[in-house]
């Protein structure tokens, strides 16, 4: 069989599959079920055309890691075959322990199990049936890898993951001005000691890739509408969780069940098989399908909850610098217990407070953007730019967020 395979992306055009244990992974059950799993989530409540996949960033951010070896290889810097494959099978593989809508359920479904530790437990799992032969991708995914580089490819603050996700989203989303300027990026990269730099002429490059991802980051992912989406189907599994425990009967389907039903530590999802089987069939279809017949449940909430959620019928949500005091989030709930006549515990479900924030750029941070001047110095991006965009976007900005029925207005 031909296992070196062709795929027509909407992004970037034909995105080749070059050996064939990549084709193996590929088609693997863990890796197929990346189809089923929304890249953004409830974005489309907003932005209809982002019905995209972590499937199709997968391939992607796997195709943009195929173009900056090359790079990397034309300039010089020694690659060999098992290093390339290596480094692509672990950006392939980063998100491939993404539980169901992606961000929005992972610490609702789970009990402190984050979705990099899954990644890495799957990757191991993987590394067992292949035998062996994900040692390497494993250590670049871990950044124990003794040239740091290629870790920095996978995970820093100017990997292909990123650059993948911001040209993708922006795609699917129709927000042009969220492009990253991925090609001129990669065209720029370049090795010193072993760690990942720019060339000098890139600064305006990066600049732009830091603009876009601040500007994604709060015209789509952190979007209100959408953060009154994601609170809603936390709160939504939140409540079929605490019902499922009490005792109360919470159809769903087996998989979801499970976890509903059980408080699931990272130790054992790492030493019980069958639950990683369990979660490895769990996915968006799960949760959509779960929504749709809690919508006819009994409990006032889940049944109200779920039935706005199907409807985008979405919470009130209203944003502001400083937290909300106390006496407005008891008001709130006094008029959701009066509008609903609800006790006011089952009332405070229907309100929800928090805080959303981002920052472009961590010029602090231990992975920070380098840059090889013409003197062949190595730099920050911040201290490289000779205007100030780089260090201002280095800025956290924070915002609280409120979201309540329409109802009580």
């Amino acid at each position: 069989m031909n296992k070196k395979k062709i795929f027509n992306d909407p992004v970037y055009g034909f995105v080749t599959i070059p050996t064939e244990l990549l084709f193996d992974l590929i088609e693997h059950t863990y890796f197929q079920r990346l189809r089923r799993i929304q890249q953004l989530g409830l974005t489309m409540f907003v932005y209809p055309g982002a019905l995209h996949t972590r499937f199709h960033h997968a391939l992607g951010a796997m195709h943009l890691m195929s173009l900056a070896l090359r790079t990397l290889k034309d300039k010089g810097v020694k690659i060999s075959a098992e290093e390339g494959e290596a480094a692509m099978a672990a950006i392939l593989l980063h998100d491939i322990g993404h539980g169901p809508l992606s961000h929005a359920l992972e610490r609702s479904i789970f009990h402190d199990v984050h979705h990099e530790a899954v990644s890495l437990h799957l990757m191991r799992k993987l590394n067992t049936e292949f035998n062996g032969a994900l040692e390497l991708a494993i250590a670049i995914f871990q950044g124990t890898y003794e040239r740091p580089f290629f870790h920095q490819l996978v995970s820093s603050q100017l990997d292909m993951d990123r650059l993948d996700y911001l040209n993708r989203d922006s795609f699917y989303t129709g927000v042009q001005e969220g492009r990253p300027g991925a090609d001129r990026l990669i065209k720029m990269l370049t090795v010193v000691d072993e760690r990942l730099v720019l060339e000098e002429k890139a600064v305006y490059s990066i600049e732009n890739f830091l603009v876009s991802r601040r500007l994604m980051y709060w015209q789509v992912y952190l979007h209100k509408t959408v953060t009154s989406a994601e609170q809603m189907v936390i709160r939504i599994m939140q409540r079929a969780r605490d019902l499922a425990r009490g005792g109360t009967e919470v159809p769903a389907s087996p998989n979801l069940q499970f976890f509903l039903t059980r408080n699931v530590t990272q130790e054992q999802f790492e030493t019980d098989d069958t639950i990683l089987r369990r979660f490895a069939r769990l996915d968006d279809t799960d949760v959509w399908g779960a929504v749709k017949l809690w919508a006819d449940h009994p409990d006032t909430v889940l049944r109200y909850l779920a039935q706005s959620l199907l409807d985008r019928h979405l919470f009130k949500i209203t944003l502001q610098t400083e937290p909300f005091d106390e006496e407005f989030q008891l008001g709130i709930i006094e008029l959701i217990a009066a509008r609903f006549d609800l006790p006011s515990a089952d009332a405070a479900q229907l309100m929800i407070a928090g805080r959303i924030s981002n920052n472009a750029y961590d010029a602090d941070g231990h992975d920070s953007i380098d840059v090889l001047t013409k003197r062949g110095e190595v730099v920050n991006a911040a201290e490289a730019s000779d205007l100030p965009n780089i260090k201002a976007l280095s800025q956290r900005v924070e915002k609280h967020y409120i979201c309540y029925p329409k109802e009580i207005l």
